[in-house]
């Protein structure tokens, strides 16, 4: 019995693919599961601003203190600790859910029902007189989104092969960008007729997109590589060799092993000496972007545009133009292959960072700002699908939850710990030279892939996680 070399993995993304024809590079979007990822990507989406924006909204007018409305803001540490508890939900079976409806989806159901009945709990509870039972339902709406987002995120790397992973990204993305003008601007208007109970019901009613994805979905068939049963072998041995300990501990011991020390030590033994080059890449690949954003909407203000100009620019129009580079990712991906579209995204990223420095030496020209955000948001959806395609190459489906949650964890870390910088770097050189500095942020990604690129081996990828 012999394994390829992926061991497991998604296939060898960073082979050199086929070339397809445009019409077959297009085909990919007229898969039944790619649509069923749009819903979820609005399922995903729906909970981000109902916990964060549009939640500080209603409590300001309700007349709850700024001080504790910042400290709302502490909802937001569980969609960055999510990796803690992703073990579980690669390994443990729910009770009954797991029978109907598999391992993925039921944790996708459980995670839905958790978002529903935490905003139905706080449409009903008055936050100036119950606070604290208002920050509790927040925290539950918050750690099922948290949790729907690694089990999506698995759902989705094991239930398409590759080449539709950068299709399957767009759409994701292009699910989410509506939640979020859904649960942002759409809720804000719905406010202005009704009442915020009125408005919170209405969103946990729109949770039913997401359930409905799952209930017509089907659970995505994975299948152990040698590498991996070997393993996990491992894992029986210990329980073996340490049959004196109470069979409580010994149990938890030899879970612990499989469901969170395997991951790892399987990401490292696939990449070898490369692990820590691709860890560094998948850290600091949007770090020019994450940059740039913190400090964008100070600079349109400071720079003279309106809110509704912003609103309607960088929101409305921007969503648009990042739904359409990540369909354009998704086509490229199949036709040229990931690390090409994956470079392309890196410089594109970061030069559309010398618009902003344009824009920055001329007066609030709607114009330009118009130009400017075309090219930033349809770069960073180009960008971001790609890398998404390639963080879910990266997986093993044997531990999918857990390598992908570590994966999207440290894809943000380093943006945001450089990025809180970004304030002082404007108070000491300008808008212009902080966007010429947020650019040359991007220069490691770039030679990183380039480097990446040269050192992946070439030959022809396996399915997904088959023993041949």
């Amino acid at each position: 019995m012999t394994t390829s070399s992926d061991s497991g993995t998604q296939g060898d993304q960073h082979a050199s693919p086929p070339r397809r024809s445009w019409r077959e590079a297009w085909a990919v979007y007229a898969h039944p599961r790619i649509a069923a990822m749009a819903c979820l990507g609005f399922s995903a989406g729906l909970p981000f601003l109902l916990v964060f924006s549009t939640l500080s909204a209603w409590l300001t007018e309700a007349g709850v203190s700024r001080t504790a409305i910042g400290l709302f803001s502490w909802v937001g540490i569980t969609y960055s600790i999510k990796v803690l508890w992703s073990p579980v939900v690669d390994r443990v079976a729910l009770p009954l859910l797991h029978r109907v409806f598999g391992r993925r989806r039921s944790w996708i159901l459980l995670a839905q029902l958790m978002i529903a009945a935490g905003l139905l709990g706080m449409a009903h509870t008055d936050p100036l007189q119950e606070l604290w039972r208002m920050a509790a339902f927040a925290v539950l709406v918050a750690f099922g989104s948290a949790t729907q987002d690694v089990a999506i995120d698995a759902w989705r790397i094991e239930a398409a092969p590759p080449d539709r992973q950068a299709a399957m990204a767009a759409t994701y993305v292009f699910g989410y960008r509506l939640a979020l003008l859904t649960g942002g601007a759409g809720a804000l208007h719905i406010a202005t007729f009704l009442s915020w109970t009125g408005v919170y019901t209405v969103m946990a009613g729109l949770v039913g997109i997401g359930v409905a994805a799952v209930l017509a979905s089907r659970e995505p068939e994975t299948r152990l590589t040698r590498d991996t049963v070997f393993m996990e072998a491992r894992v029986q041995r210990f329980m073996t060799r340490n049959a004196h300990l109470p069979e409580r501990l010994r149990n938890a011991l030899g879970w612990l092993i499989g469901a969170v020390v395997c991951p790892f030590v399987d990401f490292f033994t696939r990449n070898g000496q490369l692990a820590l080059v691709i860890l560094a890449f998948i850290g600091l690949y949007r770090v020019t972007d994450i940059t740039m954003g913190v400090m964008a909407n100070p600079f349109y203000i400071q720079h003279g545009f309106t809110l509704a100009q912003i609103a309607n620019v960088s929101g409305i129009y921007g969503v648009a133009m990042t739904i359409v580079g990540g369909v354009l990712g998704g086509v490229l991906v199949p036709r040229y292959g990931v690390m090409r579209v994956l470079l392309a995204g890196a410089i594109l990223a970061a030069v559309t960072n010398l618009l902003f420095a344009v824009l920055a030496l001329m007066g609030p020209e709607l114009w330009m700002l118009v130009i400017t955000i075309s090219a930033d948001n349809l770069a960073g959806g180009l960008a971001i699908s790609a890398f998404i395609a390639y963080l879910s190459g990266l997986t093993n489906t044997a531990y999918t939850a857990t390598q992908y949650a570590l994966f999207s964890s440290l894809m943000t870390l380093p943006g945001k710990v450089i990025g809180g910088a970004a304030g002082a770097v404007v108070d000491a050189v300008g808008y212009p030279l902080f966007f010429v500095y947020s650019c040359l942020l991007g220069v490691p990604a770039m030679l990183l892939v380039i480097y990446l690129m040269r050192r992946m081996p070439v030959h022809t990828p396996a399915p997904a996680g088959a023993v041949t």
